[in-house]
């Protein structure tokens, strides 16, 4: 049954070419949205487009990188000249890295902080007089790594949690104009079979299996649990039961954790 929360409303999801962005695109358009597209690869994104028109969904693509601000504007203009307005905006374009802190090229934190910070800041300045105007949603894609530093990831954990920084402050400073602003901590998910992440040097390193005792969430379960937030306009969510102990234990026993870090990390070693 469609949500006829999201019927006719305009949606831009960055980084949907792939994973969890098109999955969200896909549950849009099942529920009566007109979607756009967005994604740096273009054959990947028009393989993206064909897949959900085929869906009978109103779609548009913008191939553009969202780290560069006049491509990420670009990305809102082209909306607003298609479809005259805006009242979803959902950024979850971001990057991956692995290694430890020591070993790591600066140009990594670089390279991960355009992305997964500036990738986001550069269409949501753009998009709030829009957003205003609908009193639509800006949702920001999140990750349990945003709630604690973890090893091998500190330039990834410290981008996230940039993004609570941001949202808290929009949130407060766009309360008279009654937007909802979103923030999902996802947790594991399935990850494309092509998708790769950034190395200590730079280059760009196949994804490690994740241990067998972590499950990981379908991507179209966390798209429904995005949709879910924009509907009930909650602030922040927390998926997977994995992710609500974490958030629990990391305020009331942080040295717990780390211990359980410690463990982890040798295990995986190993």
């Amino acid at each position: 049954m469609k949500d006829k929360t999201f019927q006719d409303k305009v949606a831009i999801i960055t980084g949907s070419s792939r994973g969890i962005g098109k999955a969200i695109a896909v549950e849009l358009v099942r529920n009566g949205a007109f979607v756009v597209l967005n994604g740096r690869n273009q054959k990947r994104l028009t393989q993206a487009e064909n897949e959900i028109n085929a869906l009978g969904g109103k779609v548009l693509a913008v191939c553009c990188d969202v780290s560069i601000p006049t491509q990420a504007k670009n990305l809102v203009n082209k909306t607003i000249e298609t479809y005259g307005k805006l009242d979803i905006l959902i950024n979850n374009a971001g990057v991956s890295m692995y290694g430890d802190f020591s070993d790591l090229k600066p140009e990594v934190f670089k390279t991960i902080f355009e992305t997964n910070v500036f990738g986001v800041v550069n269409p949501t300045i753009p998009a709030l007089s829009h957003i205003r105007k609908s009193h639509g949603s800006i949702v920001f894609i999140s990750s349990l790594a945003g709630t604690r530093g973890l090893p091998g990831h500190s330039a990834y954990c410290s981008s996230k949690m940039a993004l609570r920084a941001i949202t808290e402050s929009i949130r407060v400073e766009e309360i008279k104009s009654k937007i909802h602003v979103g923030l999902i901590f996802v947790g594991f998910t399935e990850n494309d079979p092509e998708k790769k992440t950034i190395a200590a040097d730079g280059s760009l390193i196949a994804i490690k299996n994740r241990p067998n005792f972590i499950k990981a969430q379908t991507l179209s379960s966390v798209a429904k649990a995005i949709l879910k937030n924009i509907r009930k306009r909650k602030f922040r969510t927390t998926l997977t039961g994995v992710g609500k102990l974490n958030a629990v234990m990391q305020a009331i026993m942080p040295g717990v954790v780390e211990k359980i870090l410690i463990f982890s990390m040798k295990r995986m070693k190993k």
